[in-house]
């Protein structure tokens, strides 16, 4: 296994409150804190742990969007990715992308930078998808290990455990394969110092999705944005005969 691609999206910290735009068209991004993915921080910490062990070569951090993502790429290069890739898309196509077309950028790269792994978050806390991963399987023709707990290197490929509901699944993979990473995978590392000084000085190549050869027109058209419903209060009752008539009242049984 020589090179592990990585994506890393920049997404609104987990940390904020997100507001819904007055007009509906979506929510609030402008003044707000933005940070990597959550998951896609554990995978690109597992790729790095990869090159540690000797098993990678070289680490790729990709990213897709607008002129800030490259923050997101230089943290990805602080954590020990080796150089970066930044797909820009204007802001205003932005609102529109989806992960189609993420997964078709991703797999055209992934051959041209002859990739033997590609390794990325499960999904973005943002628009929660979760599909990515497996489109870019799709589009490559390789095989795909999704919501990995664990990954082994072995002569034949990798052996993955991955979480499912009812548990733990592990399968065996030969590569070039993608890979999804799931929560309990790793615990990402802290960024030091010294580490994003480094990181300022690791090459990061700009190219566009027609570049790419990859179509990025929308697909989705954005009919209303809508805060969740307020929850309403819960209420006690005395006794199981007030609970059956509360029911009844409310139209539930």
């Amino acid at each position: 296994m020589a090179r592990v691609l990585v994506g890393v999206k920049r997404v609104i910290d987990y940390a904020v409150k997100v507001r819904v735009k007055p007009d509906k068209t979506g929510v609030v991004t402008q003044g707000v804190k933005h940070s990597m993915n959550p998951f896609d921080e554990i995978a690109v910490e597992e790729a790095v742990k990869l090159k540690e062990k000797k098993l990678a070569t070289e680490v790729i951090a990709v990213s897709v969007g607008p002129t800030q993502s490259q923050e997101v790429i230089r943290t990805a290069l602080a954590m020990g990715a080796d150089r970066g890739v930044h797909v820009e898309i204007p802001a205003a196509e932005y609102e529109l992308l989806q992960p189609i077309h993420v997964s078709k950028i991703l797999a055209k790269l992934a051959l041209d930078e002859k990739a033997d792994l590609v390794i990325l978050g499960k999904q973005a806390i943002d628009d929660d998808a979760n599909q990515t991963a497996q489109m870019t399987a799709a589009v490559l023709d390789w095989p795909q290990g999704t919501f990995c707990n664990k990954i082994e290197k072995t002569d034949a490929g990798l052996t993955i455990t991955r979480e499912i509901d009812g548990g733990l699944e592990t399968i065996k993979t030969k590569t070039p394969a993608v890979l999804s990473a799931d929560l309990r995978l790793n615990t990402p590392r802290y960024a030091t110092l010294p580490n994003i000084m480094k990181a300022k000085k690791k090459p990061l190549k700009k190219v566009t999705a027609k570049d790419l050869g990859v179509d990025t027109s929308p697909r989705i058209e954005v009919v209303s944005v809508e805060d969740p419903p307020v929850r309403q209060a819960g209420a006690t009752v005395a006794d199981v005969d007030a609970l059956v008539a509360k029911l009844k009242e409310g139209g539930h049984i």
